[in-house]
């Protein structure tokens, strides 16, 4: 469920963004170098890695296939011998990825790596190397970097990527130097070999700028799980839980005083209570379990499968097989304590009680939506969520205090009610297949390939039709002597979406519940075939070809461990207004960011604000031309170009919707006929 919430408010978010993601550098990984005594009496070298909120940084010794890891590369040292490898000090998450198909480890916030040493001529001592890392969240990865550093004998650690020194606290520690964020890129080639670069590597920020490129980037993810929580709380007040207490609740404010005024008061006041109860509930279990522990609780195997186990009880429950409530104890205490006291206190007795009352139906709801929250590594996000579903839940009791005779108009609890939770059983059994099958990616089992996971929602909402068509009955339905519209309507909808599903049997993309459905790798029969690829991975060579055939050029900056960058290849790019734009209209460039092939002339040096880099890969070398000709270093990240090199359009970035990406192709595609015929 919170898939599903993700991917409808992705939707409804879309629409109201711009299309268009801005350029601009970003670094959320920087380094600390120190040196310190440990208490053998050998000299350890730490590397510090800290890590911007919602960011991570792949582990080192990832297998062949997967993203870049972060890897560590020492000179022969001086004055000293190496103790070994580096090693990390601080434990990574693990987790599996359904586009690598692979468990893959990463950090967030801060890592921790240590090399040991042993001094033999601390006056000559020095050591150099780098670090080579990758960093991504959950919208885009950054091209893989090198940060070069320096130990020396007098106790200093120096880091190339930086101007300025910060002392340490730590004991045993000289002095050390932070990597801080490129804000200019004022490249200088020093050592280039002859001809590797030409004119057309000629930045082009304030041309993009120009076409209307921003600086302005937008943090929809707050807004979107904000939604997601609003959604919830809304589906909430439709449950059998919720909706008998709305009248019951509104009559035990209006009974409490003559005064309508003052009961009106008294009622937002018990609405601002169920806020107040279900925001400490988000931050308290963060502040109990701390933001990076729910993200690798949210992330682990364990915990999907109790997760499954939790879905599968509650939908069986919503079903009839048996009722899941709290001890009658609780609510009883809860009820008596509003009715025995006064004021406020009261007030907050009543709401906890509607929050106990109601947690057989709204539980689901709220686990889902902290899972969806916990993926965000952050401290306020399950706040951010609750704070949407207390204020769907609040609302309506405010305004049905304000106009109590909206009540009369209501439909009374019956048959209706028991519909709805059979509706949710269902839904809450097909959900509880996606938890399970992350465990089952995990563990390779191999029990829930998507042909299998494919056939289990078939039969689960075509059972779904067909009971609410009448044809399937449990234990508390009544006899119907016929079916309502409504009941129709949603019959109709769910045995549709069981024939939408059926091709994916045979490797139909089924893009809308692609986040659900395990990987197409794991499927037994595919019959799909297509793909677009790219016709140029060189960045001259496709510009020549473009100038050659009399076509724009599309470059796509991406990369192996581009999660992102893979969702655009599927999701977008398979589109049939795209693929054939892309395939008739268009030279696609493809340049991979983290290739890690050597340059065939060597490598070279840049310098970037004051800063050497060396480019040593072909991945090296396109991830400096991303930073270097157009100010950005995120990927996915496509640009329209004529064939000088000019961008016709602003650059365009991680979107899963397809008309806006076929827009941009068409606008593009329609300024560069225009600029040929001037």
């Amino acid at each position: 469920m919170a898939e599903f919430f993700r991917k409808t408010t992705a939707s409804l978010v879309a629409l109201w963004l711009p299309l268009l993601v801005a350029a601009q550098l970003l670094n959320p990984v920087s380094w600390t170098f120190t040196q310190h005594v440990a208490k053998n009496g050998t000299t350890e070298l730490r590397f510090t890695a800290t890590i911007d909120n919602g960011w991570h940084l792949y582990a080192m010794n990832l297998p062949e296939g997967g993203p870049v890891s972060t890897t560590f590369t020492i000179e022969k040292p001086q004055g000293a011998t190496l103790n070994g490898s580096v090693k990390s000090l601080t434990k990574p998450t693990t987790t599996f990825d359904e586009i690598f198909n692979m468990n893959l480890s990463y950090y967030s916030n801060k890592a921790v790596f240590v090399q040991q040493v042993t001094l033999t001529d601390p006056a000559t001592f020095q050591i150099k190397g780098n670090v080579h890392f990758m960093a991504c969240d959950n919208t885009q990865c950054l091209s893989p970097t090198t940060v070069a550093f320096t130990f020396t004998g007098n106790g200093t650690s120096k880091n190339s990527l930086t101007n300025k020194t910060a002392p340490s606290n730590e004991p045993g520690v000289g002095t050390s130097q932070t990597s801080s964020p490129d804000t200019t890129v004022e490249p200088t080639l020093t050592d280039v070999k002859a001809g590797s670069l030409s004119s057309l590597w000629q930045p082009v920020i304030d041309q993009l700028k120009a076409l209307g490129e921003t600086t302005l980037h937008s943090d929809t993810s707050w807004w979107m799980l904000f939604l997601a929580g609003f959604l919830g709380g809304l589906l909430a007040l439709l449950t059998p839980c919720v909706w008998p207490i709305i009248p019951m609740t509104v009559s035990f404010f209006l009974k409490r005083n003559n005064k309508r005024r003052k009961a009106v008061g008294e009622a937002m006041l018990y609405g601002a209570s169920i806020v107040v109860i279900y925001l400490a509930l988000g931050l308290g279990v963060t502040a109990l379990l701390g933001a990076s522990a729910m993200n690798s609780l949210s992330t682990s195997a364990v915990f999907n499968i109790l997760f499954f186990l939790l879905l599968v009880a509650f939908g069986l429950s919503f079903l009839g097989a048996f009722e899941l409530t709290l001890p009658a104890s609780w609510t009883t205490r809860m009820d008596k304590k509003a009715d025995t006291t006064s004021g406020l206190i009261s007030l907050f007795f009543m709401a906890f009680t509607l929050v106990l009352v109601s947690f057989s139906c709204t539980g689901p709801i709220i686990g889902t939506l902290l899972v969806q929250a916990a993926a965000m590594n952050s401290l306020l996000a399950p706040a951010t969520g609750m704070l949407g579903f207390s204020l769907a839940l609040a609302i309506p009791f405010a305004l049905f205090a304000l106009f109590p005779s909206w009540l009369q108009n209501l439909p009374k609890s019956g048959g209706w009610l028991n519909t709805v939770k059979v509706v949710l059983g269902f839904i809450e059994l097909a959900f509880a297949l996606k938890f399970l099958s992350v465990a089952d990616l995990a563990y390779g089992w191999g029990i829930l390939n998507r042909d299998t996971f494919l056939s289990l929602w078939i039969v689960i909402f075509l059972s779904l039709g067909l009971y609410l068509l009448g044809f399937i009955r449990l234990p508390h339905d009544n006899k119907r002597e016929h079916v309502t519209v409504t009941r129709l309507l949603l019959a109709m909808a769910a045995l549709s979406f069981s024939v939408y599903m059926i091709p994916g049997l045979f490797g139909a993309n089924l893009k809308s519940i692609s986040a659900f459905t395990p990987p197409t790798s794991t499927q037994d029969f595919n019959l799909n075939t297509h793909e677009v690829k790219a016709a140029y991975t060189s960045y001259e060579a496709g510009m020549e070809a473009a100038r050659l055939q009399h076509k724009p050029v599309l470059i796509d900056f991406s990369g192996y461990g581009c999660v992102n960058c893979r969702k655009m290849e599927n999701a977008v790019w398979q589109a049939p207004a795209v693929s054939k734009l892309l395939q008739e209209d268009f030279v696609l460039i493809t340049l991979m960011v983290d290739d890690k092939s050597p340059l065939p002339n060597g490598s070279y040096t840049v310098k970037e604000a004051g800063t050497t880099r060396f480019i040593k890969t072909v991945g090296d070398h396109w991830s400096y031309l991303q930073r270097h000709k157009f100010g950005a270093n995120a990927q996915p990240f496509y640009v329209i170009l004529d064939h000088e090199g000019s961008p016709l359009r602003p650059s365009y970035a991680y979107n899963e919707d397809a008309d806006a990406f076929a827009r941009f192709l068409k606008e593009g595609l329609d300024a560069f006929h225009a600029h040929s015929k001037n």
